[in-house]
């Protein structure tokens, strides 16, 4: 993202510990926001977020609380889950509050956040009249952007990191 121009948050599927708080994700997060804001690089109000798996449920979760990212990409997330002293909000809860473009790619084999969650996420969104994209790839699983450890050299993964991209490129601009 960086080569294309972008400047973005990247979250993984843990941090330095692995089941962070909610609040500890979001305080990182903050950091890393503040940290980007001292660089005389980086334009401060055209900041993405993007997250992968548990980053994906936090993508979803941090766009409608953290009012400096300009758009959002939550690959294959979690917008049901919370509900534990751990992670007590669920992103679904939290629509309302969202006021930034976000897109959503999942796959339709992805056993570990089914599908349908995704499209019933997608229908609140919608009804809320809230700004999403949506991009659903045929048969793919969890985690298809990678394979082995690396990046996948498959037609999704290529074609979902080209969306990727290309909304960044739309709504960071």
């Amino acid at each position: 993202m960086a080569a294309a121009g972008y400047v973005t948050l990247a979250l993984g599927w843990q941090t330095f510990e692995p089941e962070p708080t909610d609040a500890t994700v979001k305080t990182l997060v903050e950091d890393g926001l503040k940290a980007l804001a001292l660089r005389p690089d980086v334009n401060a109000n055209a900041v993405g977020l993007t997250g992968f798996c548990a980053g994906g449920r936090y993508t979803m979760l941090l766009l409608p609380q953290i009012k400096a990212f300009k758009s959002g990409v939550a690959w294959y997330g979690f917008p049901d889950q919370g509900g534990t002293a751990l992670k007590p909000q669920t992103p679904s809860a939290l629509i309302g509050d969202l006021t930034t473009p976000m897109l959503i790619i999942h796959g339709t084999k992805d056993q570990a956040s089914p599908v349908a969650t995704i499209y019933s996420y997608a229908q609140k969104l919608d009804t809320a009249n809230k700004s999403f994209k949506l991009s659903v790839y045929q048969g793919e699983p969890h985690g298809f952007l990678l394979a082995e450890g690396n990046i996948a050299n498959t037609q999704a993964s290529r074609d979902a990191r080209r969306d990727m991209l290309n909304y960044f490129g739309e709504t960071l601009r």
